[in-house]
């Protein structure tokens, strides 16, 4: 059946065969081109790439601007697909040249992620540049990532800062310092305040007992106090400092709403695994959190393999390390709560699997081009995945922290 349809402002001819493209010569008429760049896209869904690339080839050059620039746009595609770099780049960047219009845009971000599979850092920025000037705003943070982590890897570190306060959308303090900042407020104040004026322990402490009978804001309030200094000195500056090195990190890779949505689910989780399976009925800290944040980390760079500068990459290989480390040494010391730690990094481990981060390119998203036909966007960094999956492992942790309640009241109601 002859393809037809509407592409951009220009109606397909239902009457013509754009298989007829490949047979014959001379130029095409805007309908007749816009009939084989729909043809040529379903070429490219089958993976016949070859035979989409000849017909790209066909409309390149057709008297309508936008219908060029989708021809080369596709057509660095099939070149790309074809393991063809060198002819992909070419392509693109021929229609990145053209007089303006709407695929301008998609062509220098192509452009600029071809640069960077080749190693032309410093090219690849100066396209996401222009890439920047005309991104669409709901795009604009993700581009600014990208020049972030790209003017940081050539040493321009005042610039990379500059893109990844506009990537976070923020002129303030990152929210990783806030909790910081609220966490040693509350938990100095615990330790100085006489307990006959305002007893932060009794009103905030994981409390097992009070916790079936319903004050569930314990499950978060608990990463707000920490041992007293006189019998633990080190328990709450090891943690904040766990969070300043953890916390920005993350920031930059998924930004600031990501951070604490990750920091308090994993929060939750390991308080549930110590009401769970912990035998003491009180327990204070962040660590299940901290944990939470490490595990996030660990899995997201096991399965998602950012592209990260070298020493974020350093970084990250040292957090396995570290979280086995830091089991050890809880499994040694009889004040720590090993259950709150596990249940943070199994829930923080879990979520680093399902969230792909969205401020930096992986090694996925760096493959990810604009659709070949014209209109089609660019997917944002983590999009196009398996939404589905997402969901279904969201509800598979709900059910775990149900069970996990379930235990708990099991034991302590």
């Amino acid at each position: 059946m002859p393809a037809s349809g509407t592409l951009g402002d220009v109606t397909t001819n239902a009457a013509y065969d754009p298989r007829e493209a490949l047979r014959t010569t001379g130029p095409l008429s805007r309908e007749q081109a816009a009939a084989v760049l729909d043809y040529a896209a379903q070429c490219m869904t089958s993976a016949d790439f070859m035979i989409a690339a000849h017909l790209y080839a066909r409309v390149i050059g057709v008297d309508d601007l936008a219908l060029t620039a989708a021809a080369l746009l596709g057509s660095g595609e099939a070149f790309h697909r074809l393991d063809d770099e060198s002819s992909a780049l070419a392509q693109w960047e021929t229609a990145a040249r053209l007089a303006e219009n709407r695929h301008t845009y998609a062509a220098w971000r192509n452009v600029a992620a071809a640069r960077v599979r080749s190693g032309d850092l410093r090219g690849a920025i100066t396209a996401y540049k222009e890439a920047d000037r005309r991104a669409p705003r709901e795009e604009k943070a993700e581009i600014a990532a990208r020049l972030g982590w790209l003017t940081k890897e050539v040493g321009d570190k005042q610039a990379a800062g500059r893109y990844f306060a506009r990537a976070r959308g923020d002129v303030g303090l990152s929210a990783a310092l806030v909790v910081i900042g609220i966490t040693t407020a509350v938990s100095l104040l615990a330790n100085f305040l006489p307990s006959d004026a305002m007893d932060l322990y009794g009103m905030l402490q994981l409390d097992k007992v009070l916790i079936v009978h319903g004050e569930l804001w314990r499950l978060v309030t608990v990463t707000l106090l920490h041992a007293p200094l006189l019998q633990m000195p080190l328990h709450l500056p090891m943690n904040m400092y766990a969070i300043w090195i953890a916390g920005p990190f993350i920031e930059r890779l998924y930004g600031r709403s990501t951070f604490l949505a990750v920091y308090l689910v994993t929060a939750v989780g390991a308080s549930l695994a110590t009401f769970a399976f912990s035998d003491a009925q009180w327990s204070v800290g962040a660590s299940g959190g901290v944990f939470g944040l490490f595990g996030f980390l660990i899995g997201m760079s096991a399965v998602h393999k950012p592209m990260l500068d070298r020493a974020a990459r350093g970084f990250l290989g040292q957090l396995v390390g570290l979280v086995v480390l830091n089991l050890v040494l809880g499994l040694t010391m009889g004040t720590t709560d090993n259950w709150a730690h596990v249940g943070g990094l199994i829930s923080g481990l879990w979520l680093g699997v399902l969230l792909p981060p969205t401020n930096v390119e992986t090694m996925r998203s760096m493959w990810r081009r604009p659709g070949p036909t014209p209109g089609t966007t660019v997917p944002a960094l983590g999009s196009g995945g398996n939404r589905a999956a997402q969901v279904a492992g969201i509800v598979v942790l709900v059910v775990l922290f149900g069970i996990l309640w379930g235990s708990g009241l099991a034991t302590w109601a």
